[in-house]
């Protein structure tokens, strides 16, 4: 278990609030020839951008012309719920957004591309799936559910490789961290819910604002960017799958 005010994993231990560069960029190190010159992250989420951009910020100063485009999808993130897990909603969200930029801006099949989409929601101790609330009354309810309990956090992302041979394959998969609330009083509850701070995330809360979302946390088990939005270990581990198989696609 991680005490809430610290990042633990890949061997640091930082505040929160504190930038950091991410270690697994050193795991994708040998395989920087492989990577795409163009790289797309379908996502308006400025959590997701600032922390993909810190793991792939130093790739052009190593690998000549890899680029970072930010396409937020306009998928309409209006899936049924019926019947699926909390990740299997995450995760096909994910696909359907990737897909919806690809396919928007990627047609040329001779064109290296990679598109990278995320979605995260939050998964109540009653098993329902919390999304971003739309006013003060279904924020409020969200902070109820999760006051003194513990949650889980669903990141689902989905990853599209096309090749420059025009080979394209398609991972998709979901990270869990496990988040327990502090018991939050009824005042608290209306005073949070009074600021703009519950509005744009899922779940009603940012772990990564220590202020404000981040000290509703007590503490966390699993990855802690997973909780910010995007699992950065779990992707650059998939990416590196997924550069394997289009290789051994192109090869065959």
């Amino acid at each position: 278990l991680y005490d809430w005010g610290l990042v633990i994993g890949f061997g640091l231990s930082l505040p929160l609030g504190v930038p950091w560069r991410n270690p697994s960029i050193m795991s994708l190190l040998p395989h920087l020839h492989r990577l795409p010159s163009r790289v797309i992250l379908a996502s308006a989420s400025p959590r997701r951008r600032e922390l993909l951009s810190s793991l792939l910020s130093p790739l052009p100063a190593l690998v000549k012309g890899i680029n970072l485009e930010i396409i937020p999808s306009t998928f309409a993130e209006n899936l049924s719920k019926d019947g699926k897990t909390a990740a299997a909603y995450a995760r096909l969200t994910a696909s359907a957004k990737g897909k919806e930029v690809f396919d928007r801006c990627c047609g040329e099949k001779d064109k290296a591309v990679l598109v990278i989409s995320a979605d995260t929601v939050v998964e109540s101790p009653a098993g329902d799936v919390l999304e971003k609330p739309s006013n003060k009354q279904h924020a409020t309810s969200m902070m109820q559910q999760l006051s003194g309990e513990w949650h889980a956090v669903h990141t689902g992302v989905c990853l599209m490789l096309q090749s420059s041979s025009g080979n394209m394959i398609e991972t998709t998969f979901s990270t869990t961290t496990k988040v327990r609330f502090a018991q939050l009083s009824p005042e608290v509850i209306d005073a949070y819910t009074d600021t703009v701070e519950p509005y744009d995330k899922a779940g009603g809360y940012g772990i990564q604002t220590a202020g404000l979302g981040g000290s509703l946390v007590e503490e966390i088990s699993g990855c802690y960017f997973n909780v910010v939005g995007f699992p950065i270990r779990s992707f650059v581990q998939a990416l590196i799958e997924l550069l394997d198989k289009v290789k051994d696609k192109d090869d065959s």
